[in-house]
């Protein structure tokens, strides 16, 4: 029963609600996560630990003309349960619906599409930097981030120039001691010691009281009491970090007690120059089974019943076999029969899967954070020192160490293996995950292997293959099921395709997990009378020269099909190497990801509306035959 929810069109509304009218909302907030949950997997956990947040948030400032912008933006949905979307809630994720991300095309409360770690602080402050350029001095900037993506190099990059720049801008350290994962690293002890330590926040209320209270005598009383602050801090230690960077530190408060955050806020928002306030949450709050297991109730599956205490009974086991799956499993075997082996990941343990490698390979196992290029440079120097690095990195995720895959790993002719997961249309996450740009921007480099399996048969033995070879290597897959195409499987080599079989009207050439889809394709244009062959082309860089001219120089129509972009992709390659031998491409028809960004819906939906499926396919094909038919008709 949303009885308050439903009267909430904007934030403005909130400030007509009660103390325990506000504390109900936050219940029939949860409860509505919790509905939707019950429907569609989601992200929930972390939406959760930011009820309160949120609300607080909304109440201290108007982000009508405030500016507000949510890092890592799938804890966005509280955000928009009070921004008009209520009504809308129940079609998150799905196509046509609202985004699982902030969309600046359904809110003005939406600032930027956020669904990388690490850039609200750089964009707030632009927000604050341009706002004051053009004599709106009065707007303020608030970043909400979390402390998992605190460490990524960007947040410090910022952080540093705004300290410069002294402007006002306010950061929020959402700290829940989560990333996806629980968060590693230094700064992660370092968070660990300000949440311990409650002495420093006590001593400030006292100081700040006593100050308070004494009449400033010109400006050497005010430095005196200004050197007291900065020793006090320098006792207590917490907080001086950020202090060091230029920002004022306040907290750790509770995240989860509205009212004293809101007192907070409103004590921070006077103040002039860039803050930081550490606000402790709690991931998966006011859920038992979310705030005890986190990690699995990040995106978990949907629930078969929830009870009416609101308590979780159930959650809807999935039971196919992923691509995910298999590439963790081969990983295990070959961490097994080499030493050398090394597997990293930039905070995405649970969705590479794994977990049972990190318990099983501590010393060779290495999650370094939110902290892609890094990942890439330092994969870069175990492979210069003997070991063999796998990078496993979501497709989306990867663009941000472009720097690094060129620098440190392509220009050296490092051995160092990419397995880029997500690769192609990861469905409800929208465009801010689509993996669809990875082919181009790792077929650019000089020394790359550009990969990719057809079906589950290809994945253990390219992925054994590609820790052989003595150059980089990328090897793609999607978010998808397994699928097997029965055939007799032939043995990977380099820049080799497989041919499935030949056809003299059409041959389709198949790049990655939609090869399965070829052959279903094919199989039932052959039912129209059609002679239609299929080659798993496996290698997108090298390519197979022989079976990729063969096929332009003898089938009717020549169809590539991949689940990436058009523009530099495998298709573009098919036309390059054609255009080099000074074949007629005319018969060439490219299938793949148009240059537009796609919109979130079930992946299934997507490669449908972009002529990916199985109909799509075949109709592409149909039409260009009935075209040459009509060609020599005439």
């Amino acid at each position: 029963m949303s009885e308050l929810l439903s009267q909430i069109e904007s934030p403005a509304d909130l400030h007509k609600l009660t103390d325990e009218q506000l504390q109900q909302l936050t219940q029939e907030m949860r409860d509505e996560l919790v509905r939707v949950l019950s429907l569609r997997p989601a992200h929930f956990a972390s939406n959760l630990g930011v009820v309160e947040l949120c609300l607080a948030l909304h109440m201290t400032f108007d982000f009508k003309r405030d500016r507000l912008v949510w890092d890592t933006g799938h804890q966005i949905y509280p955000h928009k349960l009070i921004t008009g979307r209520f009504k809308d809630f129940g079609s998150i994720r799905t196509r046509g619906g609202l985004m699982g991300y902030p969309n600046p095309h359904e809110s003005e409360y939406d600032l930027f599409m956020t669904g990388h770690a690490g850039c609200a602080v750089s964009s707030a402050l632009g927000l604050k930097s341009g706002g004051d350029l053009v004599g709106e001095t009065d707007r303020h900037s608030v970043a909400v981030v979390g402390d998992g993506a605190l460490v990524s190099g960007i947040v410090f990059e910022a952080m540093n120039n705004a300290g410069a720049l002294k402007k006002n801008l306010l950061v929020i350290l959402n700290d829940n001691k989560m990333s996806i994962c629980p968060r590693v690293g230094a700064m992660a002890q370092y968070l660990d010691q300000c949440r311990m330590s409650s002495m420093y926040t006590g001593s400030k209320r006292v100081l700040s009281g006593v100050l308070s209270h004494i009449p400033l005598v010109g400006g050497v009383a005010h430095n005196a009491l200004e050197h007291v602050r900065d020793s006090l801090k320098a006792l207590f230690k917490d907080g001086m970090l950020f202090e060091e960077l230029g920002f004022r530190y306040y907290g750790p408060v509770s995240g989860h007690d509205l009212p004293s955050l809101r007192r907070t806020l409103h004590d921070v928002k006077q103040i002039e120059g860039p803050v930081l306030l550490h606000v402790l949450t709690e991931k998966g709050h006011g859920v038992p089974q979310a705030s005890a297991d986190p990690v699995t109730y990040h995106t978990p599956p949907v629930f078969d019943k929830v009870g009416p205490d609101r308590n979780i009974l159930a959650l809807r086991k999935g039971g196919s076999r992923a691509y995910t799956d298999a590439i963790s499993a081969t990983v295990a075997e070959v961490m097994e029969d080499d030493p050398r082996v090394t597997i990293m990941t930039a905070g995405m343990c649970q969705g590479n899967k794994l977990e049972k490698i990190r318990e099983q390979f501590p010393d060779r196992f290495f999650d370094v954070g939110i902290c892609e290029s890094h990942a890439v440079a330092f994969a870069a120097g175990q492979a210069k020192a003997g070991a063999r690095p796998i990078v496993g990195i979501y497709s989306t995720f990867l663009q941000r160490s472009f720097d690094q895959i060129f620098q440190e790993v392509a220009l050296q002719n490092l051995p160092v293996v990419f397995t880029l997961d997500r690769a192609g249309l990861t469905g409800p996450d929208g465009p801010t995950h689509h993996g669809c740009f990875d082919i181009s921007y790792m077929r650019l480099f000089p020394n790359m292997v550009v990969m990719a399996p057809g079906d589950e048969l290809d994945v253990g033995p390219m992925l054994k293959f590609a820790l052989k070879q003595t150059s980089p290597t990328s090897m793609r897959y999607p978010k998808a099921n397994l699928e097997t195409v029965e055939r007799s499987h032939a043995p990977l080599e380099l820049g080799k395709a497989e041919i499935w079989d030949w056809g003299d009207d059409a041959v389709i050439l198949a790049f990655g997990s939609l090869f399965p889809t070829c052959v279903k394709a094919a199989q039932k244009l052959r039912a129209e009378g059609l002679s239609v062959g299929v080659v798993n082309a496996r290698f997108a860089k090298p390519l197979d020269q022989d079976a990729v001219l063969r096929a332009v120089e003898q089938a009717g129509v020549v169809v590539t099909v991949e689940e990436g972009t058009l523009q530099g992709g495998f298709g573009s390659a098919v036309l390059e190497a054609a255009n080099a031998a000074r074949l007629d491409t005319r018969n060439v028809i490219r299938l793949g990801i148009p240059d537009r960004f796609i919109e979130h819906a079930d992946r299934g939906e997507l490669l449908a509306s972009l002529g990916l499926d199985v109909n799509g396919i075949c109709d592409a094909i149909r039409q260009r035959a009935r075209a040459e038919q009509e060609l020599i008709e005439r």
